[in-house]
C-alpha cells in the first residue's frame, strides 16, 4: 500500500489576501472620494488568520491582538481622507501603532464591497427578502453594479 503525502500550498501572503479582496470588490467600482486599501501591513507577510469586522475601532484591534491574527479587513477604512501623521497621541494614531507592533496587516473594502456583485448591497437585499432588483446608484465603472438595491 502506498500513501501519498497531502499537496502543500504555498501560504497566504498579505499581497494574497489584498488581490483576493481586490478581485471580489475591484477597485474601479470606489466611488471617487473613498478609500479602499492597505492601510498598514507588510504586504510579504504569511497570513493564516483574517479577523473582519465593519470599523476599525479600538476593540477590534484589541481582539485581533489578544487573539494573534495575521490580519484585519474591515469595511470602513481607518482613514477616509489623507493624514498628515500617524502619531499614537489619537485613537486612530494608537491603532495603527498597535497594529504594526503586533504584526498584524489592517486593509479595507469600502464602496468597493457597496458596489460588488455579491456585495453589502446584494447580501442585504437577499436577507430582507427582496426580488427583481436593480442597482440603485450605478458604477460608472460597470452599470450593472453600484450602491444600493431596489426591489420587490
Amino acid at each position: 500500500m502506498s500513501t501519498t503525502a497531502p499537496s502543500e500550498q504555498a501560504p497566504l501572503t498579505v499581497a494574497d489576501v489584498v488581490d483576493i479582496l481586490r478581485r471580489a470588490a475591484p477597485p474601479e467600482l470606489a466611488e471617487p472620494w473613498d478609500s479602499n486599501q492597505l492601510i498598514c501591513g507588510d504586504p510579504a507577510e504569511t497570513v493564516r488568520t483574517v479577523l473582519l469586522a465593519v470599523d476599525p475601532l479600538p476593540p477590534v484591534v484589541d481582539e485581533a491582538i489578544e487573539t494573534g491574527v495575521d490580519m484585519v479587513i474591515t469595511h470602513h477604512p481607518l482613514f477616509l481622507r489623507g493624514t498628515d501623521h500617524v502619531s499614537a497621541t489619537t485613537a486612530k494614531g494608537r491603532s495603527i501603532h498597535r497594529l504594526i507592533r503586533a504584526g498584524i496587516a489592517l486593509a479595507n473594502a469600502h464602496t468597493t464591497w457597496d458596489c460588488a456583485a455579491g456585495g453589502n448591497a446584494d447580501a442585504l437585499a437577499t436577507a430582507v427578502g427582496l426580488t427583481s432588483t436593480t442597482v440603485l446608484s450605478p458604477s460608472s465603472a460597470d452599470p450593472a453594479l453600484g450602491i444600493g438595491r431596489v426591489g420587490r
